[in-house]
């Protein structure tokens, strides 16, 4: 009885799952979504006229699928070990997709022949579809064996792409779930961080921009705390190849790189760095060309948010006016939390250093009326305390202050260093 119990009660993986029937799938087939279902199932959604992928809604550009071996063996595999069957010779070579995929992690972590062939095929396998990476990801002993593989790939183009591609895929899916798998991958790296960093390093100076895209979001996600930010932006080289990247780059690689540079810019000595490196210029022209989106604009002000809270950053921005004017122009459609960089960026020029030409400029700019729209619409109190703070330095011929904003205010949140 206690046997029939358990059996009862055994727990399906949710991978095992058709998201239509929520049934363990006897033949799964992935859409071109890269989402898995029981061929039945699909077939009755697709035969009833629906042109969407069920889990993710998008409009399907072809109702072709294509049958997910791997997926359907670990299945079969998962169900003679619930079952408590016997191995029979065909069970021996359905249980062949898990030892493979242990044999490609055990390839990639030597610098034997087949070092290249098996990361190309742990490359090809994770792109396949959505449920494959979170096999990969889940599948004992991913972690160590992909950071030795990064480590190893060193100066290695070739192999590069192929270990970041994989990197990239797993993490942007699923480097956040709550099973844990991302953080170890984390640490993984960060272990063999000088080997690992410096891989990624080489991958952004001489790679595709593919590569150079999926490598920056790669050190977005290893960023996660102070340490680390520390241990990437004194990664040598890495800030002046994704400065230079910003004069030359897309605009999905350019979006990349001033996110990481906003999450990584942790120290004085990395602002500083930024500075000499003449990120200012760099960003400043981003924000004034016309095809500078809103939400890369966002970006910009995050990064000179970040690099105002030094003070060679504030001395670089107060030699350029155009930034200053910038700003106000992008200020007064920005988001809430753009809204806030961007007031924190003139407050540290107009009130911290007393710039008295960046105040004119501002001014020149319309920037008091814009920052009475900005305490209009709304804001945090240190926001709104700052707003007050540039009212009072930018009006003219002692105008009177608008809205009642006559006391004094006590911003902190920004210090001189």
């Amino acid at each position: 009885m206690a046997k029939v119990r358990e059996k009862l009660y055994v727990t399906v993986p949710s991978l095992f799952r058709c998201p239509i029937s929520m049934d363990v799938m006897r033949s799964p087939v992935s859409l071109c979504t890269g989402v898995t279902y029981d061929r039945s199932s699909i077939q009755r959604w697709l035969e009833s006229g629906h042109d969407t992928c069920p889990a993710t809604m998008q409009v399907l550009p072809s109702k072709d699928f294509i049958p997910n071996l791997t997926l359907h063996r670990l299945i079969r595999l998962w169900l003679i070990s619930a079952a408590g069957e016997p191995s029979s010779p065909s069970e021996s070579r359905i249980s062949a997709a898990s030892d493979r995929i242990r044999a490609l992690l055990a390839g990639i972590q030597t610098d034997a022949e087949d070092f290249a062939a098996s990361l190309s095929e742990l490359a090809e396998f994770s792109r396949f579809s959505a449920d494959n990476r979170r096999v990969l990801v889940s599948f004992p002993g991913f972690d160590s064996a992909i950071a030795r593989a990064l480590a190893g790939s060193r100066s290695r183009i070739e192999a590069l792409e192929n270990v970041i591609a994989v990197l990239d895929l797993v993490l942007r899916e699923n480097g956040n779930s709550d099973s844990g798998a991302g953080e170890r991958i984390r640490r993984s790296i960060l272990d063999t961080r000088e080997d690992c960093l410096g891989a990624i390093a080489f991958a952004i100076e001489n790679g595709s921009a593919k590569l150079k895209v999926a490598s920056v979001r790669v050190l977005e996600f290893l960023a996660g705390e102070f340490q680390s930010k520390r241990w990437i932006a004194e990664t040598r080289g890495l800030l002046s190849q994704l400065v230079k990247l910003l004069n030359d780059g897309t605009e999905e690689l350019n979006g990349a790189v001033l996110s990481l540079l906003a999450s990584v810019s942790v120290t004085q000595s990395a602002k500083a760095e930024l500075v000499r490196l003449e990120i200012i210029k760099a960003v400043s022209k981003t924000l004034q060309s016309a095809a500078c989106s809103g939400s890369m604009a966002d970006k910009c002000l995050r990064v000179l948010a970040v690099v105002a809270t030094c003070a060679d950053g504030r001395a670089a921005m107060g030699g350029d006016l155009s930034c200053a004017a910038a700003v106000v122009e992008r200020l007064a459609k920005a988001g809430k939390a753009a809204t806030e960089d961007a007031v924190a960026v003139l407050w540290s020029l107009c009130c911290l250093c007393g710039n008295e030409k960046v105040r004119d400029e501002v001014a020149k700019r319309n920037g008091v009326a814009v920052v009475l729209l900005v305490m209009q619409r709304g804001c945090e109190d240190h926001v709104r305390s700052m707003c007050v703070d540039l009212i009072k330095v930018l009006r003219k011929n002692g105008l009177p202050l608008a809205l009642g904003l006559s006391y004094d205010t006590k911003t902190t949140h920004i210090k001189p260093c």
